[in-house]
């Protein structure tokens, strides 16, 4: 008998919903972006982005069940993002699954948003052997993580200020680019010199497996204010341009060392900045040179989304772990913490 599980993720600023039949098979997957809506700020209002989730929930729901072409009563489970994420926005999703488990009096999942991240690649590539080692890459978050086994995580390295998704968002706005910043320089980038502008690469002590941003984020504002002082033009596509080869290769770097260091052969990319392309393309090649597997999910996939909850849910609800109807958020949820 197919299991089907309903997922709900509201983390930030996207209300998503998916059903998927025993795992990996989708069979729907809606998002309701945001975008629109935060651009005008220049980033995510967390007050408006829950406010956002609310208007949208049931009918976002309500889609994805219609789309995948069945109904409440065929669910085996609801699954729901509980951390990490803007509180307010983790509540109105955790507040929409307790209510269906409740009423249907069906299992209740709980996921944390990270591991839904890595859990995207098994919609790729259901079959993969541990160990695996995945570099996850977003907004908030810069991290290598072992995996050995289904629910089983260990962050070897992680980035130690600002995460490169955040990077790439503040250097689009000293750009005067726009937000979301991370695909506005993907798309600016390759008209420009990737060797035009020196920028540091911060590899910290030798054999660190940690990531920071935060100077190379500060020697592209200052090479920008020193620029307007001598009243000299900045090309911005070569800025662009090499800013994001700086991040990409230290990113690509720590993760084909790590992935020898704890003898993965295969590499998982996860989160929305893997959805760049001097990224995938880079650590594409750095991997085939080394004869590492890579796995990519598509760019739908990288970005915030229930099928990949749904999916990483289905493992929990093959293991028994399910979460009581007390669930709450926990916004600064660690990758393999669970706190129900």
């Amino acid at each position: 008998m197919a299991r089907l599980v309903l997922a709900l993720e509201t983390s930030c600023d996207e209300t998503s919903a998916a059903v998927l039949r025993d795992g990996t098979d989708i069979l729907s997957n809606i998002i309701s972006s945001q975008i629109d809506v935060h651009k005008k700020f220049g980033g995510v209002v967390p007050e408006v982005a829950s406010r956002k989730h609310l208007e949208m929930i049931n009918g976002v729901v309500q889609e994805a069940l219609d789309q995948a072409g069945v109904d409440f009563s065929m669910l085996s489970a609801v699954a729901v993002t509980y951390g990490p994420g803007l509180v307010g926005a983790l509540l109105v999703g955790v507040a929409a699954a307790k209510a269906i488990a409740f009423a249907l009096d069906i299992p209740l999942l709980g996921v944390n948003h990270l591991e839904g991240h890595l859990y995207a690649n098994f919609l790729v590539e259901p079959e993969l052997d541990f160990p695996l080692l995945c570099l996850v890459v977003s907004g908030g978050h810069t991290d290598l993580v072992v995996m050995s086994g289904h629910g089983s995580y260990r962050v070897v390295g992680r980035t130690r200020d600002d995460a490169a998704g955040e990077a790439f968002d503040k250097v689009a706005r000293t750009l005067e680019l726009g937000y979301p910043g991370g695909p506005l320089i993907d798309k600016l980038a390759p008209e420009g010199n990737e060797t035009a502008v020196p920028l540091p690469r911060a590899y910290l002590e030798e054999g660190s497996l940690d990531f920071s941003f935060s100077g190379l984020k500060s020697a592209v504002i200052n090479y920008r204010h020193r620029s307007r002082l001598r009243g000299e033009a900045v090309n911005r596509a070569d800025l662009a341009a090499s800013f994001q080869r700086a991040v990409v290769d230290v990113l690509v770097d720590k993760t084909v060392k790590a992935a020898g260091r704890f003898g993965a052969g295969t590499v998982l990319l996860a989160g929305g900045v893997a959805a760049n392309r001097c990224l995938r393309e880079t650590l594409a090649g750095e991997c085939n040179n080394r004869g590492i597997r890579l796995v990519t999910p598509p760019p739908v996939l990288c970005t915030d989304n229930a099928a990949m909850i749904a999916c990483a849910a289905y493992y929990k609800f093959l293991r028994g772990d399910f979460a009581p109807l007390t669930l709450n958020a926990v916004p600064g949820l660690k990758l393999g913490e669970e706190r129900y």
